[in-house]
């Protein structure tokens, strides 16, 4: 059976560059200017440039990790539309650039105006970037498909369907909605346009390298176990100020629940759908996009996940979502055929327990008796590593996590957790 991947080629997707050639040097700033300072309100300038830094940064980043891209594509009509992309991420920086001048007035050349934003960055930003920056140094050296896989996932489908598209769609949205700011509008339609053929080469690519290479799968699911925790706090706002979406006439759910269902659909069209990667994205399926937002944002904001603003909250109830996380996020995979029990005795709040057994989790507060593995440590101690801001082997090491019970049962405890 014909499905739609196979009916999009990489001709096709070359063409279409082509045709929808347009130029950032032609887009008209004037009116832009005159409404950024009559028209637009402080708070909305102020969320704008925060918006705004984090499209521009990210525009340069990708323009500069894609050459490893097309040196690691299986074929020449790969490359050719990889070499496409390229043009086009440096457009899409050009446009911004000229923004950032002519308009926001934050410098004169792309360095000045990259310094002048880089206060704007956030933590998940400044780490997702990072690990792109990492991962274009490891294509440079391993060309093989399950690199390249993992290269695609965290380039195409995290970056720019889960992380880019949502936030270009409500930009345009309020943009169009207020006809306000023309030229950044029309620059901003022409550069989603961009980015869906982007998205669709990377999704076709991903399903070849799959379907080519058993090994794809499992690579890209230890690439997600990595980087899913960092990029949920890439669009956290400053100081959890919702004003930042708010005035825009959106919330920070409805940005959240979009990326979800991007990146849900199109990991599913390229073969490797999520429900089927345990701990992938530890939150219950069966809620809707929204409230799978809503219940991350909680967690955010309880300092469970994303960048650690202080302790993490110790209310019952939120702990009780914590450790729902923690089930989830045990690969069932891995199990041993025996029950399997895991304790946590916090020095700083009640105890709670795992049971594992024939390919499901429950966690529960109390003590049980007799368990396989009992981890004594406070429980920041332990949210940090969950949150992989701490490496479980450094905590152990550092006697903040002690760990008790049968040796075997020790020993598979990172297979569990894909840690």
């Amino acid at each position: 059976m014909t499905s739609a991947l196979d009916q999009i080629s990489y001709t096709d997707l070359y063409r279409r560059w082509e045709q929808g050639n347009w130029k950032a040097w032609e887009i008209d700033f004037a009116e832009d200017k005159r409404q950024w300072h009559e028209v637009l309100t402080e708070t909305q300038r102020r969320a704008a440039v925060w918006n705004y830094a984090l499209f521009f940064h990210g525009e340069q980043s990708v323009t500069e990790n894609l050459s490893p891209y097309i040196d690691a594509a299986r074929t020449e009509e790969q490359k050719h539309f990889l070499c496409t992309q390229q043009v086009d991420e440096a457009r899409h920086a050009v446009f911004f650039g000229r923004f950032m001048r002519e308009v926001i007035e934050a410098g004169e050349t792309i360095a000045e105006q990259l310094a002048a934003t880089e206060p704007q960055l956030t933590w998940g930003f400044r780490n997702v970037f990072a690990r792109l920056d990492t991962m274009a140094d490891e294509l440079r050296r391993d060309r093989s498909r399950p690199k390249f896989a993992q290269a695609i996932t965290l380039y195409h489908l995290i970056v720019e369907a889960t992380l880019a598209q949502p936030g270009q769609h409500f930009i345009e949205s309020y943009l169009t909605e207020h006809d306000i700011l023309p030229g950044f509008r029309s620059g901003m339609q022409n550069v989603s346009l961009d980015e869906q053929r982007h998205i669709g080469f990377g999704v076709k690519i991903l399903s070849e390298l799959v379907a080519e290479d058993p090994d794809c799968k499992p690579a890209v699911e230890e690439l997600l176990r990595e980087i899913m925790p960092t990029s949920l706090g890439v669009l956290k706002p400053p100081n959890w100020d919702s004003s930042y979406v708010e005035c825009f006439g959106f919330t920070l759910e409805d940005i959240y629940a979009e990326g979800f269902q991007s990146f849900e659909t199109k990991m599913r069209t390229a073969g490797l759908p999520i429900d089927e990667m345990p701990g992938v994205l530890p939150i219950p399926y069966e809620l809707t996009p929204h409230e799978r937002a809503a219940r991350v944002i909680k967690l955010m904001k309880a300092g469970y996940l994303g960048e650690k603003d202080g302790p993490p909250s110790h209310d019952p109830e939120t702990i009780a979502l914590f450790f729902d996380v923690v089930g989830r996020a045990v690969d069932t995979r891995q199990s041993p055929a025996a029950p399997m029990t895991i304790q946590w005795d916090f020095s700083d709040t009640e105890p709670w327990h795992l049971r594992i057994d024939n390919g499901a989790t429950e966690t529960a507060r109390g003590r049980v008796s007799d368990p396989d593995v009992r981890l004594e440590c406070r429980f920041e101690d332990w949210v940090d590593v969950v949150a992989l801001r701490e490496d479980p082997r450094l905590s152990v090491l550092k006697r903040k996590i002690k760990p008790h019970g049968r040796v075997r049962a020790m020993l598979r405890l990172r297979s569990l957790f894909g840690r």
